[in-house]
């Protein structure tokens, strides 16, 4: 969640954010201290989160219907009310009243079922995370239940698929608590759960995404970078593999994606310049930054979340799809913003 909102939220917000952010550098400045970055345009976008007037709109995760692309979905979170479906034409399928959900990720389960998990801050003192099966014929959620994540608020989440799995396990899930605690939980049939592997960063951490072939998990600490750990192995100490610097990496650093494919991808949401940052995998290297500029759909300002799923996703987005969270929208509620994934491989020259 980024420090300061520019949208129009009422005019004491207004005054309460430019009393609380004097002292914060402008986004304009921001903007000229960072790398260049290329432009791409969004080709679609969700309607509106009903919850108007608020930073509401938080993060995506996309179901790709492998023999009918055009009936593909998208899952996305309003962090004050609950969980829509959205179909790619940005309409709205369903909608599931579930409060204070953050984070949201889907995973197709060992028992066939497409799970959908949200990071429930409901009560922030104890963090859950909320399952439910998604019907990809009908776009619908229906709730399985709900598993403790541990002491502390709910924030990120993500999905592992490890190689192999007990017969017993439902899905396993990477929890990141505010606070900076992050979990792989493995969740049983039986809604059962054990904690497996435990990690830390600092301060506040929030986006993730995991490598499943190789045990990474990438993890943004907002004000810090991106450190990777490692699912395999004994090790708990993570490794900062990008740092916010200003200049490739704009704090908060939010959500995180990863391009699957003969060439792997890391993609950081650059909160701080409305930019988007692309790293190689496994060597991390910077590839370059891009921005959403506007269009038919305006540009995408202040993202939260971000997810990419590659794969044929018909006419407008042939090489994959990614979706980001879009903070300002205005001057309508918050909503998530459509491109192809192909527009930004050929704004970076990306192979």
């Amino acid at each position: 969640m980024s420090v300061s909102r520019r949208g129009s939220y009422g005019l004491m917000m207004i005054a309460g954010l430019l009393a609380g952010c004097a002292g914060e550098v402008p986004i304009e400045t921001r903007i000229a201290n960072a790398l260049p970055a290329a432009m791409v345009q969004a080709k679609g976008e969700t309607e509106a989160v009903a919850t108007a007037n608020a930073d509401a709109a938080d993060d995506p995760a996309i179901w790709r219907n492998a023999g009918n692309p055009a009936a593909s979905l998208i899952v996305g979170t309003d962090k004050k009310a609950g969980l829509h479906v959205y179909g790619l034409d940005g309409r709205s399928r369903d909608f599931a009243a579930a409060g204070l959900v953050n984070n949201v990720a889907l995973v197709r389960a060992s028992d066939g079922r497409v799970i959908v998990v949200a990071s429930d801050r409901n009560d922030p003192a104890r963090a859950k995370i909320a399952l439910y099966a998604l019907d990809t014929v009908a776009a619908k959620l229906s709730p399985i239940g709900k598993v403790d994540a541990g002491a502390g608020e709910a924030y990120g989440i993500c999905t592992y698929a490890p190689p192999a799995a007990s017969s017993d396990t439902l899905v396993q899930v990477v929890s990141v608590l505010k606070g900076g605690s992050i979990a792989l939980i493995e969740i049983a049939k039986d809604l059962s759960a054990k904690t497996v592997r435990t990690w830390k960063v600092p301060t506040q951490a929030e986006g993730c995404v995991v490598e499943s072939v190789s045990g990474a998990v990438y993890v943004g600490e907002e004000d810090v970078g991106i450190w990777r750990f490692s699912i395999l192995g004994d090790d708990t100490q993570g490794r900062l593999i990008a740092r916010a610097d200003g200049k490739q990496l704009v704090a908060d650093v939010e959500g995180l994606a990863i391009a699957f494919g003969e060439r792997r991808y890391l993609v950081a949401s650059s909160q701080g310049d409305n930019a988007y940052t692309v790293y190689s995998l496994p060597d991390h290297r910077y590839l370059g930054r891009f921005r959403i500029a506007a269009g038919r759909f305006g540009p995408v300002e202040e993202t939260d979340g971000i997810e990419l799923k590659m794969g044929d996703f018909g006419p407008d987005y042939p090489q994959g799809l990614f979706v980001a969270q879009d903070g300002m929208n205005e001057p309508r509620a918050q909503n998530f913003k459509l491109v192809s994934w192909a527009d930004v491989k050929a704004a970076l020259g990306l192979e």
